[in-house]
C-alpha cells in the first residue's frame, strides 16, 4: 500500500512537472507570438522606410535629370552662340582678307603701271627704249598672239650688203611656221615714220636678208605709246601696233581688227 502510494505521488509530481511545463511553453509560446508581431511590425515599418527612400531617391534621380538636361541644353545654345560668333568672325576676316587683297593688288597694279611709265620714260631719254622695254617682250607677245615658236631674235641687227646697208630694231624668226617678224621701233610714233617703214624699210630689209624671201613676213611697229590715230593707219595698211596697254603690259593693240582686215 505505502508502495502504491508512493508511485501515486510520483505521478503526481510528475503530472505536476508536465502541467508547469505545459504552462511555461504556453507563456513562452505567447512570448513568441508577441515577438513575432514586434518583429512584423519592425518589417513593415522598414519597409516603409526603404520604399520612402526609393521614392525620394526617385523624385532626386528626376530632379537631377532635369538639372542636367537643363545644363546640357545651355551648354548646346551657348556653343551654337559661340560658333556662330566664330563663323560671324571667320565670315568678317575673309571680307577683310578679300579687300586687303584688292586694295593690295591695285597698288600692285598701280605702281607697277608707274613704273613701267617712269622705266619706259627714262629708256625713251637715253634711247635704250629697244633694249630695255621692246625687246625683253617681243617672245612672250609674238608666242601669245601667234602661237609660234621664236626660234631665233635678234636687236639691232645691222646688215651691208654692196652698197646697200640698214640696221633692223628687231628681227624674230620662227622656223616652225616660217614666219619672220620685223619690228620697228619709235620713240615718238608719227605717220611719216609708219611710211618710211613700209615703204623703203621693209624693201631693203627683203634685199639684205633674202634667206627669208620663202618665209612670211609679219610687220609691226612698236613704241611706249601709240595715239588712236596712227593704230588705225597702222591697221589700214596691215602693221601691227605693239605698246604698253594703259602701262600695264606690252601688248598688240589692233590684233583682232587687223586680222580681220587680213581676213584671217
Amino acid at each position: 500500500m505505502q508502495l502504491l502510494e508512493e508511485r501515486v505521488s510520483h505521478m503526481e509530481e510528475i503530472i505536476m512537472k508536465i502541467l508547469y511545463m505545459q504552462q511555461e511553453a504556453q507563456i513562452e509560446l505567447k512570448d513568441l507570438r508577441h515577438l513575432h508581431k514586434k518583429a512584423e511590425e519592425r518589417l513593415e515599418r522598414f519597409e516603409a522606410k526603404v520604399e520612402k527612400m526609393i521614392t525620394e531617391m526617385k523624385e532626386e534621380n528626376q530632379k537631377f535629370k532635369v538639372i542636367v538636361e537643363k545644363a546640357i541644353a545651355e551648354m548646346k545654345e551657348e556653343n551654337q552662340r559661340f560658333k556662330d560668333s566664330v563663323e560671324k568672325i571667320v565670315a568678317e576676316m575673309k571680307v577683310d582678307t578679300e579687300r586687303f587683297k584688292t586694295n593690295v593688288e591695285k597698288t600692285i597694279a598701280e605702281m607697277r603701271k608707274d613704273f613701267n611709265k617712269k622705266w619706259g620714260e627714262l629708256s625713251n631719254r637715253l634711247g635704250t627704249i629697244v633694249e630695255d622695254v621692246i625687246f625683253p617682250a617681243t617672245k612672250p607677245v609674238l608666242e601669245k598672239y601667234f602661237k609660234c615658236e621664236i626660234t631665233d631674235i635678234h636687236m639691232n641687227r645691222k646688215r651691208k650688203k654692196d652698197n646697200l646697208k640698214d640696221e633692223f630694231d628687231v628681227i624674230a624668226v620662227s622656223d616652225p611656221c616660217k614666219t619672220v617678224y620685223l619690228i620697228e621701233v619709235k620713240a615718238t610714233p608719227k605717220i611719216e615714220y609708219v611710211n618710211d617703214f613700209k615703204d623703203k624699210k621693209v624693201e631693203r630689209f627683203k634685199t639684205l636678208f633674202p634667206e627669208y624671201n620663202n618665209y612670211n613676213l609679219v610687220l609691226i611697229f612698236a613704241s611706249l605709246r601709240i595715239d588712236e590715230d596712227v593704230v588705225n593707219y597702222l591697221t589700214k595698211n596691215k602693221i601691227y601696233a605693239m605698246a604698253y596697254k594703259e602701262w600695264e603690259y606690252m601688248d598688240i593693240l589692233n590684233f583682232d581688227k587687223l586680222n580681220q582686215v587680213r581676213g584671217e
